[in-house]
């Protein structure tokens, strides 16, 4: 691919080659608007000088030292998260924005108590995903004590410590995949339902929307017991081809958390997604897979582009504001991918 030139840059900024080439210069009387029209076009094309367009644009600016925790280093969609928010916080332009990330091995309350608490003097606020337990809620009072807010990501914990809750509505995240079962199901029959665990506070609410859904709208559905699958791929795997093998009406299962690798292999494997619905949540390379083979009927994904960008706006304003009083809570839309989404034609 062709390197793009100060020509492609102008173009795309919507200037002069003049003026952006005294933006890259770093000439004076130049404004801070025509600088950031600049680095939004220089980092939109790949102009090799984006960064330091990005450094003269904030070289005035304070620095906000922001700390992330994330689940499973080697998971597509954590790594996913990552990326945006590393974007994310590029394109911020309030703030020099030091981005500090700690994954998560296991599913342990006690290391992420540990690893909020190592964020103490080391960051302006800490974004995490993690289990809801007492050593969590103690580590983030401490936090708070300290003057550090820590908002809750993807599924709540620490409720009445800490500062919001960013993610999707997981009582309607519950409601859409027993809609979507529902529907798409060619009949009634028995529903299996996977969380990763009773910790896993977005997961409980999933699985209360989803049998809500399925008491108030669908009665004519079985489900069967929800079953615990530690979010792994290989427990998922297992299940999900017991489930088939057990029940010739098995028409619809839904895995409300991690491990839907194991569920996309075992319902293309015994090749059961002509007669059975697949939900499963966040958009990867696995999923999309699915929905290319039609192993999996629907995702319902997280927009984390939008979720990034407005907290990482929310956290700085906090900063200057200081901490609510009340905590609160941020609920985005889910994004809803099928086998005939636009993405497949690109």
């Amino acid at each position: 691919m062709k390197r793009p030139t100060i020509a492609d840059l102008a173009r795309t900024a919507g200037l002069s080659t003049a003026t952006v080439d005294r933006v890259l210069n770093g000439r004076l009387n130049v404004r801070e608007e025509t600088v950031r029209r600049v680095h939004e076009a220089a980092e939109e094309i790949g102009y090799h000088g984006a960064n330091a367009i990005r450094h003269r644009l904030l070289a005035d600016k304070p620095l906000f030292r922001l700390g992330l925790v994330l689940q499973k280093p080697r998971h597509a969609f954590y790594q996913e998260v990552l990326r945006v928010f590393e974007a994310q916080a590029r394109a911020c332009h309030q703030r020099r924005v030091q981005l500090t990330v700690r994954f998560l091995e296991g599913a342990r309350p006690d290391e992420l108590a540990e690893i909020l608490r190592g964020f103490r003097g080391r960051a302006d606020a800490v974004a995490a995903t993690g289990l809801d337990h007492h050593l969590v809620t103690q580590a983030v009072q401490d936090l708070r004590a300290a003057g550090v807010p820590v908002y809750a990501l993807l599924s709540d914990f620490a409720q009445g410590v800490r500062e919001s809750y960013f993610g999707t509505n997981n009582l309607k995240m519950g409601r859409i995949a027993g809609w979507f079962i529902s529907r798409l199901a060619g009949q009634p029959g028995k529903v299996g339902l996977f969380v990763g665990g009773p910790r896993f506070h977005g997961h409980e609410l999933r699985e209360t929307g989803f049998r809500s859904y399925f008491r108030d709208a669908a009665p004519e559905f079985h489900l069967l017991d929800t079953q615990i699958n530690l979010e792994t791929r290989e427990l998922t795997y297992q299940a999900t081809m017991k489930l088939i093998a057990q029940h010739e009406d098995l028409t619809g299962i839904y895995v409300a958390g991690g491990g839907m690798e194991g569920a996309i292999q075992a319902v293309r494997e015994s090749r059961a997604g002509s007669r059975l619905v697949l939900i499963v949540n966040e958009l990867t390379p696995e999923s999309q897979s699915g929905l290319q083979d039609q192993s999996v009927s629907v995702v319902l994904a997280t927009p984390v582009r939008q979720l990034a960008a407005d907290l990482i706006a929310l956290m700085i304003a906090t900063s200057e504001k200081g901490m609510a009083e009340t905590p609160g809570q941020r609920f985005f839309p889910a994004e809803i991918w099928t086998p005939e989404s636009e993405f497949m034609m690109q």
